[in-house]
């Protein structure tokens, strides 16, 4: 049942398009066409003469209106820039680290609130004015009193409210996509909504943020691919948190770190052993990947080294989904063909009873273009929408889990286009997955894998001895049973048993009735022993008839 502020929210999103005349969207989408007039009755909209601002401008103030979800889908937007006109990919990028603050005094009384103290006695300096903003929270500069330069991460008020209100809007939606439009179901709206909100009311949390932040910290401790700030604990609260403040070069300011001389081929490839390297090596993997993320410490320019910061969303998989991507971009990467289709029946990602042979020749098909090529003659916007019509086809559905890898994928994807458009992917990839099979299922994986379960298993190898000893005592007693459990087996017996009393119950049903006609034909004496004999193999046949 729709509430009615879902209705209010539809007539809220459709003020906000009609007043940064984006008519065309309200059009376009049959949901809003009934709503299309509304705004032109409102008083406000009288008079007002049409914005002379550029389309990209109009649609990226209208999602900073809409509020944080809308504004995250334009951050993912604004990655793709093989997807969009570059106008609106410009200005979409302006949504990734400068989102319109709020005041520098409403973070100062967030901040007090949080350490319940005022802000002089937490720390040495607090700059007023935001280092940047997101759409979450916004980040302010300050000193601690031993001098350390750090960044205090403030939420931004009333985000949990917000984000509640526009959750139920997508689920409304997904529902209803799911209930009458023929590709909902398969594409799992409502499960990919549910996916989205654990992890966007996890970014409210940012005591969760800073301890995701500190195990990628762990993981890539002394590496020279990426560089994760500290974390300060003792200053971190639910929604306040303190970084160490790092400096280096945005990832998307190609022409500064071209002028500090910076090797951008090995930048970018950097980048695809650093998304790897968490997907399979580690498991968690930073999910918000969007260029406002991520900068470049140039202090090596031959050697360059990422450092990411927002650590709100990190993703990780189960151990059955890593083996199937790996094994599925092994295969794509010496095009097998044959055991990808394979690996998605095995997977269930698609139904069990789908021809191999006819997967494999529409993934062909998708796939076998986009080959020996470089990275800026391949429109990965193209193959994602032929792979959805192949999709479609063999009614493979979505897996909900996989959807932040996905997004990290393609951030990751448009921003190795932007600094290196020659990059290899798949040379870069291939040894790094290649090498990660192995292990996994070489023979020291075997030894790595006994060496984390010998607690256990040593524990039970201290508790055999007395086992085996009760065992041979009540033997010896006879008093050993042994009951072994064969569900098949049983359930065989008892339709084996079934199929005998249906029988059983037709022929003694069937010889009572002919020995009742017989009694009745030759008039035996008494007569109603036949009529009854008759009547008794009647329901005799008629119950074995209602028991098959």
């Amino acid at each position: 049942m729709l509430k009615p502020r879902f209705f209010l929210r539809l007539l809220e999103i459709n003020r906000v398009l009609a007043r940064h005349h984006l008519d065309e969207i309200i059009v376009a989408t049959h949901l809003f066409r009934p709503l299309r007039f509304l705004p032109r009755l409102w008083p406000g909209n009288w008079g007002r003469k049409r914005a002379r601002e550029p389309r990209g401008a109009r649609i990226r103030r209208a999602l900073e209106e809409l509020g944080p979800i809308f504004v995250k889908f334009g951050q993912a937007l604004s990655t793709r820039r093989d997807l969009l006109p570059l106008d609106i990919a410009d200005e979409l990028a302006l949504l990734q680290d400068r989102v319109p603050p709020f005041s520098g005094e409403l973070a100062l009384a967030i901040v007090e609130g949080a350490y319940h103290r005022p802000v002089d006695e937490v720390f040495g300096r607090f700059d007023m004015t935001p280092l940047a903003a997101a759409s979450i929270a916004q980040v302010h500069k300050a000193t601690l009193h031993d001098g350390h330069e750090v960044v205090v991460k403030v939420l931004r008020p009333g985000m949990d409210r917000i984000i509640r209100r526009d959750l139920e809007i997508m689920y409304a939606l997904a529902l209803l996509a799911e209930r009458y439009w023929r590709e909902g179901r398969r594409l799992h709206a409502v499960a990919v909504v549910r996916e989205y909100e654990r992890t966007i009311l996890d970014e409210l949390d940012l005591m969760r943020e800073a301890a995701n932040a500190a195990q990628l910290r762990r993981n890539f401790e002394d590496s020279p691919l990426l560089y994760v700030p500290e974390v300060h604990w003792d200053y971190c609260r639910p929604d306040a948190i303190v970084f160490e403040r790092i400096s280096g070069i945005p990832v998307s300011d190609i022409a500064r770190l071209r002028e500090h001389g910076t090797d951008m081929r090995q930048l970018a490839e950097n980048g695809v052993q650093t998304f790897f390297k968490q997907v399979f090596e580690h498991n968690f993997f930073h999910a918000d990947m969007h260029p406002g993320n991520v900068f470049v410490n140039v202090t090596d320019p031959a050697n360059p080294q990422y450092i990411a910061v927002d650590f709100g969303i990190v993703g990780t998989l189960s151990q059955k989904d890593q083996h199937y991507l790996a094994e599925n971009f092994l295969a794509f990467f010496n095009r097998d063909y044959h055991r990808v289709a394979k690996l998605h029946v095995d997977s269930g990602w698609v139904p069990p009873e789908t021809r191999i042979d006819e997967l494999e020749s529409a993934i062909r098909t998708v796939c076998e273009p986009i080959f020996n090529k470089p990275l800026k003659d391949i429109s990965f916007g193209q193959v994602l929408l032929r792979l959805f019509r192949t999709a479609r086809r063999f009614n493979m559905e979505v897996q909900p889990q996989l959807v932040l890898l996905q997004k990290t994928l393609l951030n990751i994807e448009g921003l190795g286009r932007e600094l290196y458009p020659d990059l290899d992917l798949w040379a870069t990839a291939q040894p790094i997955l290649e090498r990660w099979v192995r292990q996994r299922v070489g023979g020291l994986a075997v030894l790595h894998r006994l060496r984390e379960e010998w607690p256990d298993l040593s524990g039970s190898l201290q508790e055999l001895p007395g086992i085996v000893q009760s065992l041979v005592r009540q033997a010896a007693e006879g008093s050993l049973r042994v009951e072994i459990a064969t569900p098949a087996v049983d359930k065989l017996h008892e339709d084996l048993l079934d199929v005998v009393r249906q029988r059983f119950g037709a022929i003694a049903g069937g010889s009572i009735v002919i020995a009742g006609a017989l009694l009745v034909s030759f008039d035996v004496e008494p007569i109603w022993l036949g009529w009854t004999l008759g009547g008794t193999g009647l329901a005799y046949l008629l119950i074995a008839r209602a028991r098959r």
